[in-house]
């Protein structure tokens, strides 16, 4: 099993190149990056974990950080945890996501989720009652422009015809498509438009059971994920028997000491697993 970690790249926090070293210098296999563009200030939409953190409305731009991790290292794997794509332009994402992979040697993977704040959704003109069905849209339009020469998509929400985009990615046809979320139907966007399963632990006390349910009903080869891993071994020891790929822990967005004890931390956990 490979091991990472997630960070919310902030302005006034460890730069996302230096944290990006730093964790590979530590051993770890990946780093992804979250994403919000903006909070809205109303609050409409309760944040599911309790009080929200200000790192949420202070992040940079999630493939601009992701471009400075890239370009800082040579080994690790740099991915999006996740990009909220119904608040993207897919043309534009598509042209940011082959960008990343050509400049990182085929390094970055493609985390992908509809996200919860309805508010935020609807400043960048997506109606929450449709956002599956567009996430299901942009990700697919996104294949063909990756995939294709000259590329054409024609769906509900996305539509465009005969179109030149490059680069392309370096991973062919693309790189891992990670559907985010433990909803009801997530393990149907996964099968439909995906190549593997991004969820946070702890959020679904069923989640094993839909790893399993998912493998069952797969026709290809699909991989499992995790983010918001605690650092214990025990849990790590659950996550290898289910054939996870990888396992992930928030980094704390902040200076240089607090993510380094928070990766200490982590790196105990592994290391108590492995020795186990």
């Amino acid at each position: 099993m490979e091991f990472g970690v997630g960070y919310f790249p902030t302005h006034d926090g460890m730069r996302p190149g230096e944290v990006a070293r730093l964790v590979e210098e530590r051993g770890q296999d990946a780093l992804f990056f979250a994403e919000h563009s903006h909070i809205p200030a109303s609050r409409e939409s309760p944040y599911p974990f309790g009080e929200m953190p200000p790192k949420y409305w202070h992040c940079y731009d999630l493939f601009v950080a992701l471009t400075a991790a890239a370009e800082a290292t040579s080994r690790l794997r740099v991915g999006s945890g996740i990009c909220l794509v119904i608040q993207r332009d897919p043309i534009h994402t598509a042209k940011a996501v082959a960008s990343v992979d050509h400049l990182s040697g085929g390094r970055f993977e493609f985390g992908v989720g509809a996200g919860w704040n309805r508010e935020e959704m609807r400043n960048h003109g997506t109606d929450p009652k449709v956002r599956m069905a567009v996430l299901r849209e942009r990700v697919e339009a996104m294949k063909a422009i990756w995939a294709d020469h000259e590329a054409s998509y024609q769906g509900q929400h996305v539509s465009f015809d005969r179109i030149w985009s490059y680069p392309k990615p370096a991973q062919w046809p693309h790189p891992p498509v990670l559907v985010g979320g433990t909803g009801p139907t997530v393990l149907e966007r996964v099968l439909s438009f995906g190549d593997g399963w991004l969820p946070n632990y702890g959020e679904d006390p069923g989640v094993f059971a839909r790893v399993d349910e998912l493998r069952a009903r797969a026709q290809r080869p699909v991989q499992v994920q995790f983010l918001s891993v605690p650092p214990d071994p025990a849990v790590l020891e659950k996550l290898a028997r289910a054939g996870v790929h990888r396992a992930m822990a928030w980094l704390p967005s902040g200076p240089r000491g607090p993510v380094e004890r928070a990766l200490d931390k982590w790196e105990s956990a592994i290391g108590e697993f492995t020795v186990g």
